[in-house]
């Protein structure tokens, strides 16, 4: 809606998640509906919030366990309106160096196991469906049990963005995937659950 929305560019860091946009604004300008599109935060620092009311967006970025992770509520219609030429990018820069996990690094961490884990996730997440097993993953690669948090606010998001509760909880039937200690990938790639772990 170039007519009413001013371009707005939003970038957050691990530890600067700020609750404006890149010029300082927090709406979508001067323009008639340009209050359409606003940002705001419910806890500074760690939650914000991005409101895009013309096209049915809503985005939620937080910060948790010193990762950030996204939820996005989009029409199907707006998701797919544009193709991959277009500069429409959520993360443009990869993960940060100091982000990324080696693979020496990641052999290293072996502290938590799989039934560690798997305990860690179960106690904020007593249904074993997809977030419960992304959870394991992010865990068990991570070596760190704060994952458990950003898990459970992913859930939350889907909570508030799904009028359907009964489709809240995805089980390795509804991904098509079977979900295993071997294919704890399968969650992460069906888009439901965003954390990035770079690996070099």
């Amino acid at each position: 809606m170039q007519e009413c929305i001013d371009q707005k560019v939003y970038q957050a860091e691990v530890d600067n998640l700020p609750a404006a946009f890149e010029d300082g604004s927090i709406n979508g300008g001067d323009r008639p509906g340009g209050s359409s599109l606003s940002i705001r935060t419910a806890n500074p620092g760690n939650h914000v919030e991005i409101r895009a009311a013309y096209i049915g967006t809503t985005i939620i970025i937080r910060q948790t366990a010193g990762q950030l992770s996204f939820s996005i509520k989009v029409a199907e219609d707006v998701a797919r309106a544009f193709s991959a030429e277009q500069d429409l990018q959520l993360c443009v820069g990869g993960c940060p160096p100091s982000q990324r996990l080696s693979r020496s690094e990641r052999s290293r961490r072996g502290a938590i196991t799989m039934d560690t884990a798997k305990q860690l996730c179960k106690e904020g997440l007593p249904v074993e469906d997809a977030y419960f097993h992304s959870c394991v993953f992010d865990v068990l690669i991570s070596g760190d049990p704060n994952f458990t948090v950003a898990a459970q606010a992913a859930l939350e998001d889907a909570r508030a963005f799904l009028p359907d509760l009964e489709k809240l909880h995805l089980f390795p039937s509804d991904a098509g995937v079977p979900l295993s200690s071997g294919t704890l990938l399968a969650p992460l790639v069906s888009g439901l659950f965003v954390l990035w772990l770079c690996i070099q």
